[in-house]
């Protein structure tokens, strides 16, 4: 079967809806990364405390919180980099198994739907998983990267000190950056699953899971807090 003959199997709106979640994805990402009219994103805002922390590190005696704090964020990326292969090993094994497939068409009342297209629909779960996968094994490598220069700032409150732990803070933002394309990913992965049923679902789920990330970034009562204490 060629491409045309595979593609004979999908709607005009199955088009629509891939589309729309494909731009969802990277317009909510650009919004959040870089802000929107001004607005500044719950991400950018924690960027600055990220910075902060960094300077207060120079002079905090002894280091043992800011260790043990950097432990926390790279065992929490290192937990959802694990469920997230799980998931992609699961969703793998599952193409290849398509009776399963036909079986869970037959109790949703979709069994004329072959499962060539049942197939193409997890990829796009399991693409979205498989990115979450690769941003947070690299968000953890660079959390990384991040202690062994925080270990090398010297004790000393000088500006060689100082110039260290900016480096240390833009390497933590970096990987912060990272970590959270990655839960943007899982969001995503999770809204993908509502094309199972249809287009016109995976076009509800897309709006869904772009107002939700908007408002958590945007009009959050976490984003009100930490506006309080923006020096910008």
């Amino acid at each position: 079967m060629n491409l045309i003959e595979r593609l004979q199997f999908f709607t005009l709106l199955d088009g629509i809806a891939l589309a729309g979640i494909t731009i969802g994805w990277i317009a909510i990402g650009f919004a959040v990364e870089n802000g929107i009219a001004g607005r500044r994103s719950v991400a950018t805002l924690m960027a600055e405390y990220r910075r902060d922390w960094m300077r207060v590190f120079v002079t905090r005696e002894p280091r043992i919180f800011d260790g043990n704090l950097l432990g926390n964020l790279r065992q929490g990326t290192a937990f959802l980099a694990s469920a997230s292969m799980i998931a992609l090993g699961g969703g793998l094994a599952l193409i290849g198994n398509s009776e399963r497939l036909l079986d869970v068409a037959e109790d949703l009342s979709l069994a004329n739907v072959p499962a060539l297209v049942w197939d193409a629909k997890l990829l796009l779960i399991l693409f979205f998983m498989a990115n979450a996968l690769l941003k947070f094994v690299w968000a953890h490598r660079l959390f990384g990267y991040c202690a062994v220069i925080m270990a090398a700032v010297p004790n000393d409150a000088s500006d060689a000190s100082y110039a260290r732990a900016a480096q240390a803070g833009e390497i933590n933002i970096t990987a912060a950056r990272s970590f959270n394309r990655g839960l943007r990913s899982l969001y995503f992965a999770l809204g993908a699953a509502a094309w199972l049923l249809g287009p016109i679902p995976l076009m509800g789920a897309t709006l869904m899971t772009v107002a939700v990330l908007w408002r958590r970034e945007f009009a959050s009562h976490s984003r009100r807090i930490l506006m309080e204490g923006s020096s910008k």
